[in-house]
């Protein structure tokens, strides 16, 4: 198969969260609803940190429609089973917050496997806190097709016989350049520069400006969730563990050293608390998982698989981007231009060279991921850029030319959407952050009313709607199916908790 007729098979999928909230915008306090099946077994309806924080995910699948086809049929399953007096949040940053007893965390059942993962979650609420844990986010996986990689490596590296060894080194490649570039994604996409004043109600030092007497903001943010109130890694860095892109091995072994190092603040918070399971374990991470990322290279997993035992046995399977935020004026969140940026700025991190990361490369990356959410949109911003600054703009106008010539490769449609989005660089005003601020300003609303509107229109345009009695019937299947499998996991348990949890991360080293 030809280079450029390969890229048409690669596979991305979605995993979009957002909470479910009452009539008055508060979080919902109600359990997952049983029309949506086990939040443990349904692959495409599950929950994150909380009970009311609902997970949507796409199967893998080819092309920017499919995947917005599949997000929307799940988005119409979730409304039609929602209860009456509840809606979907359509933003990234929380609605309205009355301290952290009201963010429920997610129950799973009473499997060892359901137990595990919300003690999992209790451990994030007490080592980092609930409110954080309740931002939400879409991921976008994407894994280029095994003919891509056949094609690639003869085209650049014919005598190399080791398939999987040249499929890892090039995606940790690509993942080192998502770092390098990433801040291209906040910038272009972001859309939280404002939150309510609830949820910075825990933050006794913030530099966040009062929009309104609700509404806190930074009048250049494009995106506070990627900034220093969302769920960042801190706490990791201050005892001097951070992931190590710069081989698989390496990044292998740095989480698995976290993983094995106990932490002394977290070992004051306790395993267990009066009998009950206060977080997994007191080391620096819990499991691979808590390491926050931008950017993650991931296995494709099997039923009983560890993520990182799959990683080293199994390789790279695919890519996932954890840095979009939810856009409140898209119905869904996301829309198919963005997803053919996304493909495009994907294939050019690909392409483009990718040495490993020097420790003074990775202040640089940290240092522009803060400046460009807290002040992306600022005239004359600088970035560091191989220990010079540089101009935001300058540097994203060279990006793009790189990103447009990959587009080419992908289809016209590609073409146009790089193209569009490309304005952005040169006139910030088009970024959904910047159009956010200004519709607030003319409409003189705080970030709970601006959102809250698109949240009422969207339950009654689906409310309106003639759903698809076939993707309906395939959603109703997969939550029947999960109601018997955890069911299954529940009866099928022969150990104690605490037997599983020795044997689960004896077994995962």
């Amino acid at each position: 198969m030809p280079f450029k007729d390969s890229l048409k098979a690669n596979l991305m999928g979605i995993e979009k969260e957002g909470l479910r909230v009452s009539e008055d915008g508060s979080i919902a306090q109600t359990p997952h609803p049983e029309g949506l099946g086990s939040a443990l077994k349904n692959p495409a309806i599950t929950t994150d940190f909380s009970e009311a924080l609902l997970e949507l995910v796409t199967q893998p699948l080819m092309g920017a429609g499919q995947v917005l086809d599949e997000l929307t049929a799940i988005h119409n399953y979730i409304y039609y089973h929602l209860p009456q007096n509840e809606r979907f949040w359509p933003a990234s940053m929380p609605c309205i917050l009355r301290g952290q007893t009201t963010i429920p965390i997610a129950n799973y059942g009473s499997s060892n496997l359901g137990m595990m993962k919300t003690v999992y979650r209790r451990g994030l609420s007490n080592r980092y806190g609930s409110v954080m844990q309740a931002i939400a986010g879409i991921h976008f996986n994407y894994s280029f097709s095994l003919e891509f990689w056949q094609s690639y490596r003869e085209l650049i590296s014919p005598k190399d016989t080791d398939s999987k060894g040249f499929m890892d080194v090039h995606y940790m490649g690509l993942t080192r350049n998502v770092l390098r570039y990433g801040w291209l994604i906040p910038y272009l996409f972001g859309a939280s520069a404002t939150v309510c004043k609830s949820f910075m109600h825990d933050y006794h030092e913030h530099n966040l400006e009062e929009f309104d007497d609700n509404t806190l903001y930074l009048p250049y943010a494009t995106s506070l969730r990627m900034g220093d109130i969302g769920y960042q890694n801190s706490q990791e860095d201050e005892k001097g563990v951070k992931a190590n892109y710069n081989s698989l091995c390496h990044y292998i072994y740095s989480l698995r050293a976290a993983m094995k190092t106990n932490c002394e603040d977290f070992e004051k918070i306790g395993v267990k608390k009066n009998g009950e399971y206060q977080q997994l374990n007191t080391n620096i991470l819990q499991i691979a998982n808590e390491y926050y990322s931008s950017v993650r290279p991931k296995p494709i997993l099997g039923a009983n698989d560890r993520p990182l035992r799959a990683l080293n046995n199994n390789g790279i399977g695919y890519i996932e981007v954890r840095s979009l935020d939810i856009n409140p004026m898209l119905e869904v969140g996301i829309d198919k231009q963005q997803i053919e940026f996304l493909e495009a700025f994907l294939l050019f991190c690909l392409l483009e060279d990718s040495p490993a990361i020097s420790s003074s490369e990775l202040v640089e990356i940290d240092s522009n991921a803060l400046l460009v959410a807290h002040q992306g949109r600022k005239p004359g911003l600088m970035l560091g850029h191989n220990g010079e600054d540089v101009l935001l703009s300058a540097w994203g106008e060279s990006l793009f030319g790189g990103i447009k010539q990959c587009s080419k490769l992908l289809s016209s449609a590609h073409q146009e959407s790089v193209e569009s989005i490309s304005a952005r660089i040169k006139n910030p005003d088009l970024t959904p952050s910047a159009i956010m601020l200004n519709e607030m300003s003319h409409q003189e609303i705080g970030f709970f009313e601006f959102t809250n509107q698109f949240s009422r229109k969207y339950k009654i345009q689906n409310q309106e709607k003639t759903f698809d009695k076939a993707s309906f019937h395939k959603l109703d299947e997969l939550a029947i199916n999960s109601i018997k499998e955890q069911l299954e996991a529940e009866s099928n348990d022969v150990i104690s908790f605490d037997q599983f949890l020795e044997d689960y991360f004896e077994d995962d080293v």
